[in-house]
């Protein structure tokens, strides 16, 4: 974003230094047109003397004007003011791309970066605006993810998951099973309406794909823990975990369940059991060099190298 954002500040940077100049250069010939008209109409000079008379006091003018300005003035103000935002000026970088989308009604990319851009000044009803638009343009295979985008927004903007937001991530669901914000606002949903049931699902399944370090996973535990309380009943991870291992004898293509499983196992502390279902996955995919390379790099992330 920010190398789309820096291109686009030296294309409207170099426009509004033309107009600068324009501006400049007018200001200067109304000047010296000014104070040269009466030494012209001067009748007791010759018209080669009022020719030359003339030249001189406008170029009088104009470097009297100049240095002045330069001593007392801002020149770099003015310029300034009619310049392009800079690469470090989010909003106004902001401000412009979303002048420009007016005229870009079809452009994918440039309404990612807008929504994005609206998420990072804190915008989040215009954000969704813009990444509304970004998942009706967007082909199957990238529309999960800015309805995720799009139904986060909503969500921040309302301060709470609307119909409308619960609908964008449903259909992020539906394309991405393992998105991270569709599960965890999902989850807030169903819990706020008393289907424990279901928000436990979704934050469970959640809590099964954490890494051991990522920032989130006490929210999501303290979320499980407080629906166990709700229903008075505790979650059984375990058995949840334990329920897994069995779906993936029956469905063992299943490369994210296999990382699921592995991952649960270590962040439970059962290492022994992690490098058995390591083992079985790699056995599963033993003639797939690319799912074989994805469980190796799980297996390094959690310490679990052969």
């Amino acid at each position: 974003m920010n190398a789309a954002f820096s291109a686009l500040s030296n294309l409207v940077a170099a426009q509004s230094s033309v107009v600068v100049a324009a501006i400049f250069a007018a200001m200067a010939v109304a000047a010296v047109a000014a104070v040269a008209w009466p030494v012209l109409r001067a009748r007791e000079k010759t018209p080669p003397a009022r020719a030359v008379l003339t030249a001189a006091v406008g170029l009088f003018v104009v470097g009297l004007a100049g240095g002045a300005y330069l001593m007392l003035g801002s020149p770099g103000l003015a310029v300034r003011a009619l310049a392009a935002p800079g690469a470090g000026d989010v909003p106004g970088l902001i401000a412009d791309l979303s002048r420009r989308m007016r005229d870009r009604p079809s452009d994918l990319t440039g309404w990612t970066l807008l929504g994005r851009g609206y998420l990072t000044l804190n915008d989040p009803a215009q954000a969704a605006i813009a990444f509304r638009q970004a998942s009706m343009l967007a082909a199957a295979g990238q529309k999960p993810e800015l309805l995720s985008s799009y139904g986060e927004a909503l969500t921040l903007a309302a301060g709470t998951v609307t119909p409308e937001a619960e609908a964008a991530f449903q259909e992020a669901l539906a394309g991405s099973p393992n998105d991270f914000a569709a599960r965890y606002y999902l989850g807030g949903a169903y819990a706020d309406r008393h289907e424990v049931a279901r928000a436990r699902a979704l934050w469970a399944s959640l809590l099964a794909d954490a890494p051991p370090n990522a920032p989130w996973r006490g929210d999501v535990t303290d979320r499980l823990a407080a629906l166990a309380k709700q229903s008075g009943t505790a979650p059984n991870i375990n058995a949840m975990v334990e329920g897994l291992a069995t779906r993936l004898k029956t469905r063992p293509d299943d490369l994210s369940g296999w990382e699921r499983l592995v991952r649960a196992y270590a962040v439970l502390g059962k290492r022994t059991d992690a490098r058995r279902a390591l083992t079985n996955a790699r056995a599963a995919f033993a003639g797939n060099p690319e799912k074989l390379a994805a469980l190796e790099t799980e297996a390094r992330s959690l310490g679990l190298e052969r």
